[in-house]
């Protein structure tokens, strides 16, 4: 009797942990993102290489109800793209929190790489821009 009611436990903290889980994770989404624009102010040298190579951007975040965030991230890039000091750039990030910004630009892909295109509101959280 002990046995089962222990693995009872088990099971219900199991349930319990799984839904608080991805209670946890639905709410890190954006479902209903804010828009701005990624004024750069600073960007890494551009490299001789091709393709896609790592670029730092600093710049600051204006949008409707948020004036002059300043953030940073880094990204691959393509190399015919290469941002720019002074380009403005769409970025979005969930309401209140620009912090987690996203970039929204096809020249860019999250931090480290995907084998996709980002999409605006689909950006990188892997590599936690700030």
């Amino acid at each position: 009797m002990l046995l089962q009611l222990t693995f009872l436990l088990l099971m219900i903290g199991s349930l319990v942990a799984l839904f608080m889980y991805f209670r946890r994770r639905s709410e890190g989404s954006m479902a209903s993102p804010e828009s701005g624009t990624l004024y750069v102010t600073g960007v890494s040298p551009r490299p001789d290489a091709t393709g896609e190579q790592y670029v730092t951007l600093a710049g600051h975040i204006s949008s409707p109800t948020l004036v002059a965030h300043e953030v940073y991230g880094r990204f691959a890039w393509d190399v015919n793209q290469w941002p720019s000091p002074g380009d403005q750039i769409p970025v979005v990030y969930p309401a209140g929190k620009p912090d987690h910004w996203q970039i929204g630009h096809p020249g860019a892909r999250p931090y480290l790489g995907s084998s996709r295109r980002d999409q605006p509101g689909n950006g990188p959280q892997e590599g936690k821009q700030l």
